[in-house]
């Protein structure tokens, strides 16, 4: 068996064949090079006739020609590329909101490159200073603690930035948000529906907003509804699994009180919480129900499929990069927009009418 001369032993080519330039498309059609280049620019391109215009696009598809794009920026200021950086790319409430903000920023030309802080406020700052050095044109922060709302604004002073997913409050940046405090209460106000009077919550960190506005919401309606709420001995460190076990049992092992219906400040840590009444004897929904928050794909399959809260994140991801994409586009101050979400009742909670709370 023979090889190209120019191949190596693994079949990877030691040469690359030389790109066409515009000098070559404008060559191959006997046009001047500037007519080639306005031919090929959306923003210019109705100063060439549809008939010229057609046979540039052809002889560049078929010579292989793809534009320069550091030369554009240079000429531009523009890289066509944003940055979203979130805290967990392995949380699946994350990737509805990257779809929407892909799709979006798609008919604009801009590439979005994804980045990860595995929830590591000094990440989010070495990260934004990278991208920033890497003249990206825009960035969006999924993934931010209260404590980075500093670096947020530094950055915001040399591009657009806008937050989503993790909001912050009295930040000058657009914030693109759900209702948490909403969401919050729609729970509080399904276990005074059923009759509950004995709840407590599973709280995830306080220094990440969507579980304070959580929080508030669920205790201002538990309030107004005349539910007694048990205050958890600790929060959350980090909104996992893990950390919803832990809570779980130190809430089972403590001496107040034992309610009879849970809210867990997102999905993983309520399947954490079960995984614990599980080992514990503690039937779902006929000893004590129990709620989460995101409505993660999964959680309608379960063994007993849980009651949450959806959080709509395309449209959140969708919101976000608009924001971006009118900031870039020079519209001035762009607002900050709050979505509301959606409460789904499952198996998860029932009636606690004639109960008895778990001893």
């Amino acid at each position: 068996m023979t090889r190209a001369k120019d191949d190596d032993l693994s079949g990877t080519p030691t040469r690359y064949r030389k790109r066409a330039t515009l000098a070559d498309v404008a060559a191959d059609l006997g046009l001047n090079a500037s007519t080639v280049s306005r031919a090929l620019d959306p923003s210019r391109h109705s100063m060439v006739s549809s008939s010229t215009r057609e046979r540039v696009v052809s002889a560049a598809g078929r010579l292989g020609y793809r534009p320069d794009l550091r030369a554009r920026s240079l000429m531009t200021g523009r890289t066509q590329t944003i940055v979203v950086i979130a805290a967990n790319l392995g949380n699946t409430t994350v990737t509805p909101v990257l779809h929407g903000v892909a799709s979006r920023v798609a008919v604009e030309g801009i590439v979005p490159i994804i980045a990860e802080t595995n929830d590591d406020s000094a990440v989010l700052l070495e990260l934004i200073d990278h991208m920033l050095s890497r003249r990206v044109d825009a960035i969006i922060v999924m993934g931010a603690r209260r404590q980075d709302a500093a670096a947020i604004e530094s950055a915001a002073r040399l591009v657009p930035v806008v937050v989503t997913f993790r909001p912050l409050l009295d930040v000058a940046v657009p914030v693109i948000m759900v209702d948490d405090r909403k969401g919050g209460a729609l729970v509080a106000a399904h276990f005074a529906s059923l009759g509950h009077q004995l709840v407590a919550q599973l709280p995830g960190p306080s220094d990440v907003m969507n579980f304070l506005l959580r929080d508030e919401g669920f205790s201002a309606t538990a309030k107004e509804t005349g539910l007694d709420v048990v205050v958890t001995p600790d929060e959350a460190e980090v909104p996992t699994f893990e950390e919803g076990q832990r809570l779980m049992r130190e809430l089972l092992d403590s001496d107040d009180r034992k309610p009879t219906a849970i809210f867990a400040h997102n999905d993983p840590m309520a399947i954490g919480a079960m995984s614990v009444l599980d080992e514990r004897g503690i039937k779902i929904p006929a000893d004590l129900s129990i709620a989460g928050y995101n409505d993660m794909p999964f959680t309608a399959f379960l063994a007993c499929p849980l009651t949450t809260v959806r959080y709509p994140g395309w449209e959140v991801g969708h919101a976000a990069a608009d924001a971006v994409i009118r900031m870039l586009a020079g519209e001035g101050k762009v607002a900050s927009v709050c979505v509301d979400p959606e409460f789904v009742p499952r198996a998860s909670t029932s009636s606690a009418r004639n109960r008895t709370a778990q001893p």
